[in-house]
C-alpha cells in the first residue's frame, strides 16, 4: 500500500517529552535484548488510541531509566509484551508481525497464497472437525489454472481429516504446496467424495481487488454491478476505471459488493464513495479522532476528509451522483467497507442486503523502529527502510484513531445490521455476478420490484468462524493514509 508522507511538523519527539526527568529523560533499555520491547512501549505511548487508559502505558509510568528497563525486561517474548499493552475491553484489532517486509507486502495486496479465498466451519457433528467452502479464486494464481471454483467444498489437506488441533498447520503453515481433499454438502451433511485438488503457494501473489465489474439491462432500468475485495489504493486507478465503464453505460442503480472485503485504506474508502455519491469537496465524508495527547495538536480542518474530485494520481473522479446504493454484506465485511456504509449514511439511502457486518470503527498505523524519523517517529515510510533498525524488522499495527461520519455516529461496533437479512447458502452459492447468486438476485429484486428467482429458501446457512483472510496481515485493517500536518508546543 502507498504510503503517503506525513507532514507531521513538530518540535520535540512525542516519545521522550512525555518522560523527562533531571538527567534529560528516560532513555533506552541499554541492552539489545528488549530492543524490540522499548520500541513497542514508546511507540504505543505515542500513537495507541487508548493510551491514557493502559497503566503501562502513562507517561508518568517510569522515573528512572532502572524501572524502565526492568520493565521491558520482565516479559522476554516480544509478542507477549505487544499483546499486555492492549486494551482488551475494547481493542479486538491491533496486532503485529514479526517481519515489517512481509506486512507492508500485504497491505499493498501482495501475499504468499495459492489463490483460493475461503471460509471455514464446525462441522457441527459433535466432533471438531472443520470443513472449508470456497468463496472465490484470485486470478492469475494457481487455483486459477486447477480444477476448483467457488461453492465447492473441502474437508481435509493431505488426507488428514481437519480439525480445530490441525487447520492451522495445514492450511496456513510453512508448507508451500497441499492437496485439498473435497466434499459434498446435501442437507447439511459434509461428505467427501473422493476429488483432490494439489495446490501450490506462490510468493508476491498480486490481487487486484476489482473483481468483477457487470450492468444489467432489466424492465428498462440499467443497473451496475462492483465487487471490490479489498481497499488497496495501488489499485485506486483500476477502481476509478470501473466507476468510468458503468458510467458510461448510463447505470442508474448500484450493487456495490462488499461480502468478502476486509477493509483497508482509509482514502480508498473516501475515493470509492465519491463515485458513488458525488465530488463535491466541500461535504465531509469524515472526521478522525485520535488519542488526547494527539488530537488538541491537530487543526480542526486537518481531521476532517471531504469527499474527492479526483484520485491521488490526479485522475478525474468517475462518480454516478447516485442518491441511493444497495450494498452487500457479511460478517466478514469489515473496517474500511463499514467505514463507507457510515460516511454515505447521512447524504444517501443506504440499503444493505445480507448478513450483519464485523464492526470495526477504528484505524490503525504501521510502526516500526525507526525512532529518528523527523516528526514521525515510528510511522513506517518506504522510502525509509534503511533507517530502520537491522536488529529488528517487527512491526505493530496499532489502532490509533476512530472515525466518525459527518453528523458524528461512530458507534457501531456491533456491526452494521442489514435492512435485508440473507445468509449466503452452502447449498446454493452461485455464481458471483449471475443474476441468479441469491444475494444479487435479492437487489436486483427490491431495485426493480421483479424477482427471477422463485425462492430464497436458505437451507445451510454460511456462517464461518474465519477464513483465509484472516491469517494474513491484511485482516480487518483500516490504514489512515493521508498526510497528516500537526504542531506541538514546545512544551512537549
Amino acid at each position: 500500500m502507498k504510503k503517503y508522507t506525513l507532514a507531521l511538523v513538530v518540535f520535540l519527539f512525542l516519545y521522550v517529552s512525555c518522560n523527562k526527568d533531571d538527567d534529560g529523560g528516560i532513555q533506552g533499555p541499554g541492552t539489545d535484548s528488549v530492543s524490540t520491547q522499548d520500541f513497542m512501549w514508546r511507540a504505543m505511548n505515542i500513537w495507541y488510541f487508548w493510551q491514557s487508559d493502559v497503566d503501562n502505558l502513562a507517561d508518568d509510568r517510569f522515573t528512572t531509566n532502572e524501572e524502565y528497563s526492568e520493565f521491558l525486561q520482565s516479559e522476554e517474548d516480544p509478542a507477549v509484551f505487544f499483546n499486555s499493552q492492549l486494551r482488551f475491553s475494547e481493542d479486538r484489532f491491533s496486532f503485529f508481525n514479526e517481519d515489517y517486509k512481509e506486512l507492508t507486502n500485504n497491505l499493498s495486496g501482495i501475499s504468499r497464497s495459492n489463490g483460493v479465498e475461503f471460509g471455514l466451519f464446525f462441522a457441527g457433528d459433535g466432533t471438531d472437525n472443520i470443513f472449508g467452502y470456497v468463496r472465490y479464486i484470485v486470478a492469475n494464481s494457481d487455483a486459477s489454472n486447477k480444477d476448483i471454483s467457488r461453492g465447492e467444498l473441502f474437508s481435509g489437506v493431505d488426507g488428514q481429516t481437519l480439525t480445530e488441533a490441525n487447520y492451522r498447520d495445514l492450511l496456513f503453515g510453512e508448507n508451500a504446496n497441499y492437496t485439498l481433499n473435497m466434499a459434498d454438502i446435501d442437507n447439511g451433511v459434509v461428505t467427501p467424495n473422493g476429488k483432490n485438488v494439489e495446490l501450490t503457494k506462490q510468493d508476491g501473489l498480486v490481487e487486484n481487488p476489482v473483481f468483477i465489474t457487470r450492468t444489467y439491462e432489466i424492465n428498462g432500468q440499467t443497473i451496475g454491478y462492483l465487487m471490490y475485495n479489498g481497499f488497496t489504493n495501488e489499485f485506486d486507478e483500476n477502481l476509478n476505471n470501473a466507476f468510468g465503464e458503468l458510467k458510461a453505460a448510463g447505470v442508474t442503480d448500484l450493487v456495490l459488493d462488499f461480502r468478502y472485503n476486509p477493509g483497508g485504506s482509509v482514502n480508498s474508502s473516501r475515493l470509492i464513495s465519491s463515485m458513488v455519491y458525488g465530488t463535491n469537496t466541500n461535504d465531509v465524508y469524515i472526521r478522525q479522532r485520535w488519542n488526547d495527547k494527539i488530537q488538541g495538536q491537530f487543526n480542526e480542518a486537518d481531521l476532517v476528509d471531504f469527499f474527492a474530485n479526483q484520485t491521488g494520481e490526479g485522475t478525474p473522479i468517475n462518480t454516478l451522483n447516485l442518491s441511493r446504493v444497495y450494498v452487500i454484506i457479511t460478517n466478514s465485511s469489515a473496517s474500511a467497507s463499514e467505514l463507507v456504509i457510515n460516511g454515505l449514511n447521512p447524504y444517501m439511502d443506504v440499503i444493505k442486503i445480507g448478513d450483519t457486518t464485523r464492526g470495526k470503527n477504528e484505524f490503525s498505523l504501521t510502526l516500526v523502529d525507526d525512532p529518528d524519523r523527523d516528526g514521525a517517529p515510528y510511522i513506517y515510510s518506504p522510502s525509509r527502510e534503511n533507517q530502520i533498525n537491522p536488529d529488528n524488522q517487527w512491526a505493530i499495527q496499532p489502532l490509533v484513531g476512530r472515525n466518525e461520519n459527518s453528523v458524528g455516529f461512530f458507534d457501531y461496533t456491533a456491526g452494521f445490521a442489514p435492512e435485508i437479512l440473507l445468509n449466503e447458502d452452502l447449498e446454493n452459492l452461485g455464481v458471483l455476478g449471475d443474476l441468479n447468486e441469491p444475494l444479487l438476485a435479492k437487489a436486483i429484486e427490491e431495485i426493480t420490484g421483479v424477482t427471477g428467482k422463485k425462492s430464497f429458501e436458505v437451507k445451510s446457512p454460511v456462517e464461518p468462524f474465519t477464513n483465509s483472510k484472516m491469517f494474513r496481515p491484511m485482516k480487518d485493517i483500516m490504514i489512515m493514509d493521508k498526510p497528516l500536518n500537526f504542531k506541538l508546543p514546545n512544551s512537549y
